[in-house]
């Protein structure tokens, strides 16, 4: 949206500042970006289909207008790599053709570290008709000497009742409960509201809540097992581990919201209910440990350990915890 409203034709103003019309050729085009999660699944399924040799020449980046380009991390590490910094610094002292200003933007801080430092000189001497924008959920993650190199622009959350308010007003065919639910499970994000896959989530949420049923009240193992096997295939098993990863973080985190004596906090509220019987049957130290034990999975996933594996590992471990 930022990179709409830098490019806009017309450049509306809202409360005072600009913004973009979201009509003009600029923002049409930007916006077919959106949303990101289906366009970087599109980039994988066409290099998967391509020979071997091009594979290895084809890195995943999302550009639907000529300057303005999105890189998320390339599977099957999850890692900005080389290749990808390496074809932004080539193109980025390229005038822009059709923006005012071309914006390269990178989705996450998980760089390879030569691919981190290859990107140092061009934050240092950036042409004045460019930017980078890294997206960072911790600015720790980065290099020092790229966070010396940028200016940190740090975005605060928005209340829950104002989300709701905008996805009632964006998307009145969604039930209250469907959009209490997504406000919340947005983080106070805007983009992530609008853009958020319900069913999707709650694919990946009923295979999370499995584990976890697993490791606290369940004995019989054989449905779990079942269930992650699911995960082993290619790029799409990839894309499902992530996100199930992301969901189980969720549900501890409830969990230990439960825990802690802030029930009113908690983002899965359809399942409230069954997660508070759960708690009772954990402790905190149960829930930091199965979050520690979340993190090395993730880890695993960059080091392209098999996932059914680490899946069944993860889900044995806490069970024993």
């Amino acid at each position: 949206m930022l990179a709409q409203a830098i490019n806009c034709l017309r450049q509306p103003e809202s409360d005072g500042l600009p913004d973009f019309c979201g009509e003009c050729e600029n923002c049409r085009r930007i916006g077919e970006a959106q949303p990101l999660e289906a366009r970087v699944d599109e980039a994988i399924a066409a290099r998967e289909d391509m020979r071997d040799a091009d594979k290895k020449e084809t890195h995943i980046m999302i550009q639907t207008h000529p300057d303005i380009v999105v890189v998320p991390p390339d599977p099957p590490q999850l890692l900005i790599k080389m290749g990808q910094v390496r074809r932004v610094i080539q193109d980025m002292y390229r005038f822009p053709s059709n923006a005012r200003h071309a914006i390269y933007i990178f989705t996450s801080t998980a760089f390879m570290k030569e691919a981190a430092n290859s990107l140092l000189k061009v934050l240092e001497e950036p042409p004045s008709f460019a930017s980078i924008f890294l997206l960072a959920e911790n600015t720790g993650e980065l290099l020092p000497t790229i966070r010396s190199r940028s200016m940190v622009y740090r975005l605060g959350a928005l209340p829950t009742e104002s989300l709701e308010t905008l996805l009632a007003a964006r998307h009145p065919e969604w039930k209250q409960a469907q959009r209490s639910l997504i406000a919340r499970l947005a983080e106070g994000a805007v983009g992530r509201a609008l853009g958020f896959d319900l069913a999707a989530y709650v694919t990946s949420r009923q295979d999370a809540m499995l584990i976890i049923r697993n490791a606290v009240v369940e004995t019989d193992h054989s449905a779990l097992f079942r269930m992650t096997e699911a995960y082993r295939s290619g790029a799409e098993g990839q894309q499902k581990t992530s996100a199930l990863i992301r969901a189980l973080a969720s549900l501890l985190e409830d969990l230990m919201l439960i825990q802690a004596g802030t029930p009113g906090m908690v983002r899965n509220i359809d399942l409230q209910q069954e997660l508070t019987r759960l708690s009772g049957s954990v402790t905190l130290s149960w829930i930091e440990s199965a979050v520690r034990g979340l993190n090395q999975v993730e880890t695993g996933m960059r080091r392209n350990l098999l996932r059914s594996l680490s899946l069944d590992a993860y889900a044995t471990e806490i069970s024993a915890m």
